[in-house]
């Protein structure tokens, strides 16, 4: 199994909307050849100062049966609709990476949690 790696910083305040739109893709995702699974998890830094802003990021991975399914998907044009209403919720560049996956033990289904959780 392969895995694309995506970190992203969401935008101050943003984070119900990001959420919401990561949802909102959830019913498509699985229909893509070769999906395994899909895992958002977010992170909040504590500021460097009391004024600035709590900065949170996320880091998406998608797990593909094969590294030909990864690089297919990113020639549909889901992939595109997808980063693009994720997109407004972002800031800055996002990086991007592949990566083997070696182990994996998925136990029970994990609900995502719910905007404004």
């Amino acid at each position: 199994m392969h895995a694309r790696v995506t970190q992203v910083h969401i935008l101050p305040g943003k984070l119900t909307e990001f959420l919401a739109a990561v949802d909102s893709l959830r019913p498509a995702i699985p229909k893509q050849a070769g999906f395994r699974t899909l895992l958002v998890l977010c992170s909040a830094e504590t500021p460097a100062s009391e004024n600035a802003t709590r900065e949170t990021s996320a880091t998406i991975y998608s797990v593909w049966d094969t590294m030909e399914d990864l690089r297919a998907s990113e020639k549909n044009l889901f992939l595109y609709q997808a980063l693009a209403q994720i997109q407004s919720y972002c800031k800055g560049l996002w990086r991007i990476r592949e990566e083997e996956v070696i182990a994996s033990e998925m136990g029970t289904k994990v609900e995502a949690r719910q905007a404004g959780e």
